[in-house]
């Protein structure tokens, strides 16, 4: 178990009964996941499940035009891959990796078979699931009722739940297509923030000042995102 601490720790596995977690042990690698690896395209056979540490992987689509947006985020708090419990075994979605990071892989065999035996971490996954189905639903209620700076804060947020500093090493250009915005949209917003000195940002990087700031400027969504979460996971704490 010591080998899994030693670069942070998923939630989900953390919560897991011992005689769970030891049994998942030897299956589970731990992988450097650098900035725009994709894990999976859409239509492709999922090999894997990953349940991030320090990473964070974007679920996304991509129009035809080009044109991207976010629907959820998986950090350490979930797992990617829910299309391996429904049995669709592929999905219309892409998973980026849109902050560099690590995770542990797990085959979809191994996943499977622990899926298929009806205990802890089965509820566990459908209750993960539930709260990412709350994520992506929020996700496009606040993109289509808004603004983009509420949106940015709600993401900033969410973001900072997720990792453990508070400097991200983030290009606006990379926001936008998360948040299936324009560029100049991002700026705007961000330049907001900068000058009520709640972010800075440099060249690739923003750093978060003041939380509570981002806090007071959000709408409900990330309150509803997090606190779902939070309480569908609240009583599968055994561990």
């Amino acid at each position: 178990m010591s080998s899994l601490n030693s670069h942070g720790q998923n939630q989900l596995l953390a919560v897991l009964p011992a005689a769970e977690f030891e049994r998942l042990c030897p299956h589970l690698e731990l992988l450097a996941l650098p900035l725009g690896e994709m894990l999976y395209e859409p239509g492709e056979q999922l090999q894997h499940a990953y349940f991030p540490t320090t990473a964070i992987v974007s679920l996304h689509y991509v129009l035809e035009s080009g044109a991207t947006a976010e629907s959820a985020g998986v950090g350490n708090e979930g797992f990617v891959g829910v299309a391996l419990l429904m049995g669709g075994e592929t999905t219309p979605s892409s998973a980026v990796v849109h902050t560099a990071g690590h995770a542990y892989r797990l085959a979809s065999r191994v996943l499977k078979q622990e899926f298929s035996r009806a205990g802890p971490m089965q509820r566990l996954l459908l209750r993960y699931t539930q709260g990412l189905m709350t994520q992506m639903s929020q996700s496009a209620v606040c993109n289509r009722h808004h603004s983009v700076e509420q949106q940015l804060c709600r993401w900033l947020l969410l973001t900072l739940d997720r990792v453990p500093s508070r400097e991200l090493v983030m290009t606006q250009e990379l926001v936008a297509s998360i948040l299936g915005v324009r560029r100049e949209g991002i700026t705007e917003a961000a330049g907001n923030l900068q000058r009520a000195g709640i972010i800075r940002y440099r060249r690739g990087h923003m750093s978060v000042l003041d939380r509570s700031g981002l806090e007071t400027r959000v709408c409900e969504c990330y309150d509803v995102v997090s606190g779902e979460l939070r309480r569908l996971l609240a009583d599968v704490r055994c561990r």
